[in-house]
Protein backbone atom coordinates (compact mmCIF):
# COMPACT_ATOMS: atom_id res chain seq x y z
CA UNK A 1 0.00 0.00 0.00
CA UNK A 2 2.52 2.51 0.62
CA UNK A 3 4.27 1.76 -3.10
CA UNK A 4 1.09 3.13 -4.31
CA UNK A 5 1.05 5.91 -2.01
CA UNK A 6 5.15 6.82 -3.18
CA UNK A 7 4.32 6.58 -6.91
CA UNK A 8 1.45 8.53 -7.03
CA UNK A 9 2.70 11.29 -4.59
CA UNK A 10 2.70 11.99 -0.66
CA UNK A 11 -0.51 12.13 0.08
CA UNK A 12 -1.12 15.30 2.80
CA UNK A 13 -2.07 13.34 6.43
CA UNK A 14 -5.21 11.71 6.80
CA UNK A 15 -7.06 13.05 10.35
CA UNK A 16 -8.72 11.40 12.65
CA UNK A 17 -12.04 11.38 11.70
CA UNK A 18 -10.97 10.72 8.14
CA UNK A 19 -9.31 7.68 9.83
CA UNK A 20 -12.48 6.56 11.77
CA UNK A 21 -14.63 6.69 8.67
CA UNK A 22 -12.39 4.50 6.30
CA UNK A 23 -12.62 2.27 8.82
CA UNK A 24 -16.51 2.57 9.08
CA UNK A 25 -16.40 1.97 5.83
CA UNK A 26 -14.30 -1.09 5.91
CA UNK A 27 -16.62 -2.35 8.42
CA UNK A 28 -19.65 -2.03 7.25
CA UNK A 29 -18.03 -3.80 3.72
CA UNK A 30 -17.53 -6.89 6.20
CA UNK A 31 -20.75 -7.12 7.81
CA UNK A 32 -22.60 -7.33 4.56
CA UNK A 33 -23.88 -10.59 6.14
CA UNK A 34 -24.33 -8.97 9.34
CA UNK A 35 -21.16 -10.54 10.79
CA UNK A 36 -17.41 -10.33 10.75
CA UNK A 37 -15.64 -13.16 10.67
CA UNK A 38 -12.74 -13.82 12.74
CA UNK A 39 -10.13 -13.25 9.78
CA UNK A 40 -12.07 -10.20 8.87
CA UNK A 41 -11.96 -8.62 12.43
CA UNK A 42 -8.52 -9.44 12.60
CA UNK A 43 -7.71 -7.76 9.41
CA UNK A 44 -9.85 -4.82 9.96
CA UNK A 45 -8.14 -4.39 13.20
CA UNK A 46 -4.71 -4.55 11.99
CA UNK A 47 -5.45 -1.99 9.26
CA UNK A 48 -6.69 0.41 12.74
CA UNK A 49 -3.16 -0.34 14.39
CA UNK A 50 -2.06 1.08 11.27
CA UNK A 51 -3.94 4.37 11.15
CA UNK A 52 -3.34 4.17 14.79
CA UNK A 53 -6.60 4.04 15.88
CA UNK A 54 -7.03 1.81 19.54
CA UNK A 55 -8.72 -1.49 19.77
CA UNK A 56 -11.53 0.52 21.87
CA UNK A 57 -12.52 3.19 19.29
CA UNK A 58 -12.02 0.04 16.27
CA UNK A 59 -14.68 -2.02 18.55
CA UNK A 60 -16.51 0.84 19.18
CA UNK A 61 -16.96 1.47 15.52
CA UNK A 62 -18.29 -2.18 15.10
CA UNK A 63 -21.16 -1.16 16.99
CA UNK A 64 -21.91 2.36 16.14
CA UNK A 65 -20.50 3.08 12.40
CA UNK A 66 -19.97 7.31 11.62
CA UNK A 67 -21.14 8.78 8.51
CA UNK A 68 -18.40 8.35 5.35
CA UNK A 69 -16.01 10.99 4.78
CA UNK A 70 -14.83 11.44 1.20
CA UNK A 71 -10.71 11.63 1.46
CA UNK A 72 -9.66 14.70 -0.83
CA UNK A 73 -5.77 12.28 -1.77
CA UNK A 74 -6.45 10.85 -4.68
CA UNK A 75 -3.72 8.47 -3.88
CA UNK A 76 -5.08 7.46 -0.14
CA UNK A 77 -8.72 6.77 -2.23
CA UNK A 78 -6.59 4.58 -3.91
CA UNK A 79 -4.56 2.74 -0.90
CA UNK A 80 -8.37 2.79 0.72
CA UNK A 81 -9.91 0.97 -2.63
CA UNK A 82 -6.69 -1.56 -2.30
CA UNK A 83 -8.15 -2.42 1.40
CA UNK A 84 -11.81 -2.99 0.50
CA UNK A 85 -10.19 -5.31 -2.39
CA UNK A 86 -7.94 -7.09 0.58
CA UNK A 87 -11.06 -7.49 2.57
CA UNK A 88 -13.10 -8.90 -0.24
CA UNK A 89 -10.21 -11.29 -0.47
CA UNK A 90 -10.66 -13.17 3.04
CA UNK A 91 -13.88 -14.33 2.10
CA UNK A 92 -13.07 -16.89 -1.14
CA UNK A 93 -17.24 -16.48 -1.98
CA UNK A 94 -17.35 -13.20 -3.12
CA UNK A 95 -20.56 -12.69 -4.80
CA UNK A 96 -21.59 -10.74 -7.44
CA UNK A 97 -23.09 -8.26 -4.68
CA UNK A 98 -20.15 -7.80 -3.14
CA UNK A 99 -18.33 -7.06 -6.36
CA UNK A 100 -21.34 -4.49 -7.23
CA UNK A 101 -20.94 -3.14 -3.63
CA UNK A 102 -17.19 -2.50 -3.79
CA UNK A 103 -17.42 -1.08 -7.36
CA UNK A 104 -19.97 1.51 -5.93
CA UNK A 105 -17.70 2.00 -3.15
CA UNK A 106 -15.02 2.62 -5.82
CA UNK A 107 -17.30 5.22 -7.51
CA UNK A 108 -18.39 7.24 -4.25
CA UNK A 109 -14.84 7.45 -3.76
CA UNK A 110 -14.26 9.62 -6.98
CA UNK A 111 -12.16 6.84 -8.32
CA UNK A 112 -12.24 6.27 -12.43
CA UNK A 113 -15.17 3.75 -12.99
CA UNK A 114 -12.60 1.85 -16.25
CA UNK A 115 -9.96 1.41 -13.25
CA UNK A 116 -12.63 0.47 -10.94
CA UNK A 117 -13.52 -2.37 -13.60
CA UNK A 118 -10.30 -3.12 -14.96
CA UNK A 119 -9.14 -3.96 -11.11
CA UNK A 120 -12.08 -6.27 -10.29
CA UNK A 121 -11.53 -8.02 -13.87
CA UNK A 122 -8.26 -8.67 -13.07
CA UNK A 123 -8.81 -10.14 -9.79
CA UNK A 124 -10.06 -13.29 -11.27
CA UNK A 125 -6.66 -14.05 -12.70
CA UNK A 126 -4.65 -13.53 -9.11
CA UNK A 127 -3.98 -16.48 -6.44
CA UNK A 128 -6.54 -15.59 -4.35
CA UNK A 129 -7.36 -12.66 -5.96
CA UNK A 130 -4.96 -10.31 -4.72
CA UNK A 131 -4.41 -7.53 -7.08
CA UNK A 132 -0.58 -6.79 -6.30
CA UNK A 133 0.33 -2.97 -5.47
CA UNK A 134 2.17 -2.83 -8.87
CA UNK A 135 -0.81 -3.96 -11.03
CA UNK A 136 -3.40 -1.40 -9.21
CA UNK A 137 -0.31 1.50 -9.39
CA UNK A 138 -0.53 0.91 -13.17
CA UNK A 139 -4.28 0.81 -13.70
CA UNK A 140 -4.64 3.56 -11.34
CA UNK A 141 -1.60 5.88 -12.96
CA UNK A 142 -3.44 6.10 -16.53
CA UNK A 143 -6.57 7.78 -15.00
CA UNK A 144 -4.29 10.01 -12.43
CA UNK A 145 -2.41 10.81 -15.18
Amino acid sequence: MYRILKTLGEPRMINRVEKLSLLSEMIAFAQKDESVKSIEYKFLLSIAKQLEISQADFDYLVKHPITYENLNSHSERIVQFHRLILLMSLDQNASKKQLVKIHNFGLRMGLSQDSISRVLDLMESFPNKIVPPDFLIDIFKVQYN
